[in-house]
């Protein structure tokens, strides 16, 4: 067993549920797709990552054939009624299987490489919490080496105080920001990326 864990989570990818205001430009159909193609995305990046032993926490139910090969990856059902809830759950779980270092990411961002996730585990060596900080003023990504209880609750999740809010709660802690990246939630976040805006084009 590996030191540090990454934590990956993901929605079940179904029609009308994925990506619902990118959908609202695009139509539910092209949205899936469009998340689907970041899914896989996310399991290229993430399997690149050799430092690291990695868990997959599904939003619905555990899936057995699918993208995420349980050979690589473990595999968890998300458990609590809101997003900080459930992610502190997840890294709970993870102290508590006796990691030293455990980092979670979504599965909805087209620029992430393994490098940033290496760059991230390694900046827990000398850092309490390390923070990828979306543009959209929440983050995609999100490490420490133990848990921080404070940081999932009171939270307005999916609005742009979070990452703020995050870091009043870590005043007394070093905490290492990322560069800057965004996470594809509306048809602005696409219109730059060709690969995903030739699925749309072509959805027509």
């Amino acid at each position: 067993m590996n030191k540090n864990l990454l934590l990956i989570f993901t929605r079940n990818p179904e029609l009308g549920k994925a990506k619902t205001r990118l959908a609202k430009s695009v139509g539910d159909e092209t949205a899936l797709e469009i998340y689907k193609f970041l899914l896989e995305r996310t399991r290229d990046i993430s399997s690149e990552v050799k430092t690291a032993d990695k868990a997959v926490y599904y939003s619905v139910k555990i899936r057995e054939n699918d993208i995420w090969n349980p050979d690589i990856y473990q595999k968890h059902q998300q458990f609590g009624e809101d997003l900080g809830i459930r992610m502190k759950n997840a890294f709970k779980n993870g102290f508590d299987a006796g990691y030293k270092k455990v980092l979670i990411i979504g599965s909805d961002l087209y620029d992430l490489s393994s490098k940033n996730i290496e760059k991230a585990f390694n900046e827990l060596d000398t850092n309490d919490v390390v923070i990828g900080p979306a543009e959209d003023g929440g983050y995609y990504l999100l490490g420490m080496n133990s848990l921080e209880e404070n940081v999932f609750k009171n939270k307005e999740w999916g609005t742009e105080t979070v990452r703020k809010d995050t870091l009043t709660d870590l005043i007394d802690k070093k905490v290492k920001l990322l560069e800057f990246k965004n996470d594809i939630d509306v048809y602005e976040d696409i219109e730059n990326i060709p690969e995903i805006m030739n699925m749309f084009i072509n959805s027509k």
